[in-house]
C-alpha cells in the first residue's frame, strides 16, 4: 500500500528511528511501510497521522490505492 509517511517524514526532518519512538513501533516497521513491504494497522496508521497533523485518508493515500485497487480487480 503506498503512503505519505516517508515524504512526510523527511519533510519534518524526523529519522525512521526518532518517527518509531514516536509512534511505538521499531524502525524495521517503519522502514516496512515505506518501502509498501507491510500495511500499518488501523492504530498506527492513526498514530501517525496525528504525528503528522493529518487524516488516514491522506498519510495512507486511500483514493489512490483504492483505485489502484479496481484496476487490478479489471485486470483478472
Amino acid at each position: 500500500m503506498k503512503t505519505k509517511i516517508r515524504e512526510l517524514r523527511m519533510e519534518a526532518e524526523l529519522t525512521q528511528q526518532q518517527l518509531a519512538e514516536l509512534v511505538h513501533v521499531s524502525a524495521r516497521t517503519i522502514i516496512s511501510i515505506e518501502k509498501e513491504q507491510y500495511n500499518p494497522s488501523l492504530m498506527l496508521a492513526y498514530r501517525l497521522a496525528v504525528v503528522f497533523d493529518t487524516t488516514v485518508e491522506e498519510l495512507c493515500c486511500l483514493e489512490e490505492n483504492r483505485r489502484r485497487e479496481e484496476e487490478q480487480d479489471e485486470e483478472i
